[in-house]
Formats: C-alpha cells, structure tokens, sequence
C-alpha cells in the first residue's frame, strides 16, 4: 500500500470525522476515532465509503 504521510494528515473517517492510520498487513486504513472503523485500500485507493468499512465487531 503506497499512500503518502501528507495524504494521510487530511484523510478523515467519513462516520465520526477522526484521524486514520495506515494498516499494512491488512491494506486498510483504520479510524483512531469513536467508531474504529477500518476502510480497505484497493490499488492504492482508500475507499471511504461506510458501506465498505468492516466495523471493529467484524
């Protein structure tokens, strides 16, 4: 997963607004927020959609 620090600074979890940080092993990027919610990264592409996120109970 190649994604920039710079990238990462302004990304946002689109469910509670928090900060995201990268997941390697599992090519996610992962909410640090309330929710927790983990958002895959598909060709270097962050999906966030919350319909694609796999919640923390998952």
């Amino acid at each position: 997963m190649k994604l920039d620090s710079w990238l990462l600074e302004i990304l946002a979890c689109p469910n509670c607004q928090g900060a995201l940080r990268a997941d390697e092993s599992a090519d996610e990027l992962v909410c640090t927020g309330e929710c927790g919610y983990a958002y895959p990264v598909r060709d270097d592409i962050p999906v966030l959609l919350v319909d694609e996120a796999r919640t923390p109970a998952q």
